[in-house]
């Protein structure tokens, strides 16, 4: 099985292309340090033992009265940035692959169905569809977060599930039309095969792959939009780690010359989303037969 995988030419395409290298990099290396936050951070930011004020807004340790463990200097409330921006990459990572697990089921199984059967079920499937999508994602999570009582992380990947799952089922609806179409599904039709079977085995293996790119795309989509609604203060809660919420905080200190309290976790944000957009242009230009490459 590896030996295969190391001689397929999607391998192969995928080493020569050193902005998907660049991108891979990027993702896993904050992917490993989102989950190992707990082993690599030199503190806990939120565990109110380890945190003092007396390291109030500490510059970065290269600078005159930066001190160590703070590499990247410290917050108002003594946390260094280091260590929060490892714990909101982590928060980032399980919003994003939270609301890709809920939405893309939901949007898979409604897009299958839609472009299985047709008729009435697809009407009604796409017009709901049509409903949703006519309304802001940022603004309907910002509604749905404001009629919750208690945020929490599946509140919040709940709110970008509402409107999120439209892309998936519309994706996927396009792609059963055109593959329920092939041979093979009908051959497979004419010996009998059930629905359930059809759709398990036949269809969706084979309408599946552009659900992949969608969800590299969304991935960082859903990131930004987790960072935004923190930003604006109806994210995730207080007692949890974010990198909007530390850009939030830090925008009124940066007149006072307190730079690293925005710098450092804007451009954790901006690698991250860097890196899955670099991957997902590669992935696209793979999985979409129209595009010619060019070596």
């Amino acid at each position: 099985m590896s030996k295969q995988l190391f001689k397929s030419r999607l391998f192969h395409d995928f080493i020569r292309d050193p902005s998907a290298l660049v991108g891979s990099v990027i993702l896993v290396v904050s992917i490993v340090a989102a989950l190992c936050a707990p082993l690599i951070a030199p503190q806990n930011p939120y565990d109110l033992e380890k945190v003092s004020l007396e390291f109030f807004l500490t510059p970065p340790i290269w600078m005159e009265g930066g001190v160590h463990p703070f590499i990247l200097g410290t917050d108002d409330q003594g946390r260094g940035i280091l260590s929060t921006i490892l714990y909101g990459c982590r928060t980032s990572l399980i919003v994003g692959f939270g609301v890709l697990l809920i939405a893309g089921s939901f949007g898979v199984a409604t897009g299958l169905l839609a472009g299985y059967y047709g008729g009435k079920l697809d009407i009604v499937i796409m017009r709901l569809a049509d409903t949703f999508f006519s309304f802001s994602t940022t603004l309907m999570a910002m509604l749905m977060l404001g009629l919750f009582k208690q945020r929490s992380l599946m509140v919040v990947i709940i709110a970008i599930c509402i409107a999120d799952w439209v892309r998936y089922s519309r994706t996927m609806r396009g792609s059963v039309l055109e593959v329920k179409e092939e041979v093979y599904i009908m051959a497979a039709k004419a010996t009998g095969a059930g629905d359930l079977r059809l759709l398990l085995r036949h269809l969706m293996p084979n309408a599946i792959p552009p659900i992949f790119v969608v969800m590299a795309v969304d991935l960082a989509v859903v990131i930004m939009l987790e960072a935004t609604l923190s930003f604006l203060g109806v994210g995730v809660p207080l007692t949890e780690p974010s990198l909007g919420m530390m850009i939030s905080i830090g925008k009124d200190y940066i007149y006072a010359g307190m730079w690293w309290m925005v710098v450092f976790p804007g451009l954790a944000l901006v690698l991250l989303v860097l890196g899955i957009n670099l991957f997902a242009d590669w992935l696209r230009e793979e999985l979409n037969p129209k595009i010619v490459k060019e070596h």
